[in-house]
């Protein structure tokens, strides 16, 4: 990647340090998500109550991140357009499943087999962009989904069944990806798009708790500063991400991306669910496949420098 003529050395330099750094931000953020939702567990509060009250609070953030990206504009411009907004309504379902499917799966204390879907979700992406966008897979790509079917299938006989939170996290979110690259729009623009379409459900949700005594907004100051911070939580991660992934090398962002799945594999393991000798096959596995695609990615960053 050429150096920015109009930048001195020193500027590129604390912008690619800088980009780094959020990039780094946005992923501890995610990977430490699970321990927000598991505290948020033990005061009481219920999946449900929790994806309402992140879909209500996430609302003004996203609006904030159009504000100080000045992408006022271009929200207006997607309001005005049909196909657009159907695109992110549908988007918007995606994303509101796997946030469901994650915060269900955290509460229930499978925190590990949600891990492994966000191992998954860039290998899914891969065979994705292969069956419908007709983009070509690498062999190093080909040998990395070929180990994910091994690992799924291991984790599988594990399990006895098929992890369904696993592929229903990568799944959705691969749905999520796809449909979000149709959309000729920033990703705060779309993001707020997509809260706005949550926010009413979410806010009725929230008052008819509240209204039948089984809400736990404003019972303590404690979890209703925790409900509330559901809207940072989602939004601050994302807008870091969009910030230094315009700034950063795409391979290089693909090696950050498995620092989130790390930190919830091992937060998994730290509240005590089980890892069998099986499990621990099956990760070896996919650990293998997610190897073989960083180094695919670095591979390919080197020949684009060459």
């Amino acid at each position: 990647m050429s150096a920015d003529l109009t930048k001195s050395p020193a500027t590129n330099q604390d912008e690619a340090r800088t980009a780094l750094i959020a990039g780094v931000g946005c992923y501890l953020l995610w990977g430490f998500l699970p321990l927000y939702f598991h505290l948020l567990s033990n005061l009481g509060v219920g999946p449900w109550e929790m994806v309402a009250h992140r879909t209500l609070w996430a609302a003004p953030w996203a609006f904030l991140a159009v504000l100080l990206a000045r992408q006022g504009g271009q929200v207006a411009a997607v309001l005005r357009q049909p196909r657009t907004l159907g695109i992110l309504a549908l988007s918007t379902a995606a994303i509101f499943i796997n946030w469901s499917i994650y915060v269900f799966a955290v509460t229930a204390g499978h925190v590990i087999e949600a891990s492994l879907g966000y191992y998954i979700n860039p290998l899914m992406n891969m065979a994705a962009g292969a069956v419908l966008f007709r983009e070509r897979i690498s062999r190093e790509g080909a040998i990395a989904i070929g180990l994910a079917v091994i690992g799924v299938a291991i984790q599988t006989a594990a399990l006895g069944h098929l992890p369904i939170i696993s592929l229903g996290v990568a799944l959705s979110f691969c749905v999520y990806g796809i449909l979000r690259k149709q959309v000729k729009a920033d990703a705060q623009t779309g993001l707020f798009i997509e809260c706005a379409y949550l926010a009413i459900p979410g806010l009725i949700y929230v008052l008819h708790l509240q209204a039948t005594g089984a809400g736990h907004f404003a019972t303590g100051a404690g979890v209703t500063t925790l409900l509330a911070l559901a809207g940072p939580a989602t939004v601050v991660p994302l807008a870091l991400f969009a910030w230094s992934a315009r700034r950063m090398p795409l391979s290089a962002m693909g090696f950050l991306q498995f620092i989130a799945p790390t930190l919830q594999f091992l937060i998994g393991v730290a509240l005590g669910e089980a890892f069998t000798p099986l499990r621990a096959l099956s990760f070896g596995f996919i650990w293998a496949g997610v190897a073989v695609f960083a180094y695919g990615a670095w591979k390919r960053t080197r020949a684009v420098a060459a």
